[in-house]
């Protein structure tokens, strides 16, 4: 149903879901928006994966480096409509894959206990809560996951 396309920061389909993804952000993240908003620029990042409903973009993720063969997953959206219908699996699976091609072996995230719709996303996909990490370590809201990229295990349900 989806058609997914990677590409980069640069497209203004991603610029564009980015937008809507930071409004729903400030009014669940209320007064905390301004500090995890610090952490979400998206100049630069090389890899964006997005969904489409036939011409329509309708999803969105990102990975970024964060270290050494590790990807840091960022920028998951999918607008409210399209929510339910795979969309979300679809980019995170892709996601995961393009991770696994640049050899990485791990990924992580960063999500807020205000998002129970993505914690419970990525629960389903094999990630396991961590300790926070970085600039999120000592933050309440903050639930941070990471997911080992095995051989044979990415995109698999």
């Amino acid at each position: 149903m989806f058609r997914l396309k990677r590409t980069d920061s640069s497209d203004p389909d991603f610029a564009g879901l980015v937008k809507l993804l930071d409004t729903e952000l400030a009014v669940r993240d209320g007064a905390e928006h301004g500090f995890y908003q610090q952490f979400n620029s998206i100049d630069r990042i090389k890899y964006v994966v997005l969904a489409y409903d036939r011409e329509a973009p309708v999803g969105c993720g990102a990975i970024k480096e964060f270290a050494t063969g590790v990807m840091e997953v960022k920028r998951m959206y999918v607008k409210p409509d399209w929510r339910q219908m795979g969309a979300a699996t679809r980019v995170l699976t892709e996601l995961e894959r393009w991770a696994a091609d640049l050899s990485c072996v791990r990924t992580l995230l960063e999500t807020g206990k205000k998002q129970p719709e993505a914690i419970a996303l990525y629960s389903r996909h094999g990630y396991v809560r961590i300790p926070n990490y970085g600039q999120y370590a000592g933050v309440e809201n903050s639930v941070c996951f990471e997911k080992k990229l095995g051989v044979g295990e990415v995109g698999m349900e």
